[in-house]
């Protein structure tokens, strides 16, 4: 058996996995196409506001909804080429999140480093809830 690592080592193995985007980067990518998952919790999002056209799925549903394969999936879900950026508020969770989705097979699947508040911090739109 493997010693156990830390939540700090487990981030950075698994941002090998695939490059991050940054703020400006993830707004282009949705311009073209991609899609913004927001994983924040409600709290958060009632606080800062959302980002326009960005889904929300909770975290513990984000595999359910984005599997092109899954009863569950959301009707964005058409396809495992599907280009996703998650995003969570400082951009932890959100590379935990596209790790798996890349597990799942979304190969394009990607997450906003400094997240949500790297956005904002961006002047990019957001919307007060």
């Amino acid at each position: 058996m493997s010693a156990p690592i830390g939540i700090d080592e487990l981030l950075e193995r698994v941002r090998t996995g695939y490059t991050r985007v940054d703020a400006g980067e993830a707004y282009a990518a949705s311009r073209a196409g991609a899609v913004l998952v927001d994983i924040r919790y409600q709290a958060l999002r009632e606080r800062d506001g959302l980002i326009p056209g960005a889904l929300v799925v909770e975290r513990n549903e984000l595999e359910w909804r984005l599997d092109p394969h899954g009863s569950h999936r959301l009707a964005e879900a058409t396809s495992h080429d599907l280009q996703v950026v998650v995003i969570c508020n400082e951009g932890y969770a959100s590379s935990l999140a596209a790790a798996s989705l890349h597990a799942l097979g979304l190969h394009r699947a990607t997450d906003l480093t400094g997240g949500f508040q790297a956005w904002k911090a961006a002047g990019l739109p957001v919307t007060p809830t």
